[in-house]
């Protein structure tokens, strides 16, 4: 995939994501997909920070989503080439201080099969 097609890739998942829209992020991802991020470390020791499908993921989005109805992120940066995108975002919660994050979004046949989150 190109880099232009990597980047659209960011697009819808950044407009999905903010709009909460569960079917349209998980549209973007592999059945088979993994997924790391330091918060599901923590949240779910039993994971150790992987989880793998696309039936894991929507579980985990909705519970972000119950939890945190005015989570949304602020795109600040983007870096990508024919594989992947590396995607840096603000997160915020009201009444949480912001949180800068990367994300690194592997992309193979126009989906993503993995991503991995890093809290700066």
């Amino acid at each position: 995939m190109s880099r232009t097609g990597q980047i659209r890739i960011a697009e819808e998942w950044f407009d999905a994501f903010n709009a909460h829209d569960l079917e349209k992020l998980l549209a973007l991802y592999a059945d088979d997909a993994r997924h790391y991020s330091p918060k599901l470390k923590v949240r779910r020791p039993e994971t150790n920070g992987y989880i793998v499908g696309k039936e894991a993921l929507r579980e985990w989005w909705q519970d972000a989503f119950d939890q945190l109805p005015t989570l949304w992120y602020e795109r600040t940066y983007w870096l990508a080439d024919e594989e992947a995108v590396f995607m840096e975002y603000i997160r915020h919660v009201e009444g949480e201080a912001d949180l800068t994050i990367g994300e690194l979004l592997e992309v193979r046949a126009g989906l993503i099969v993995s991503s991995r989150v890093y809290h700066g």
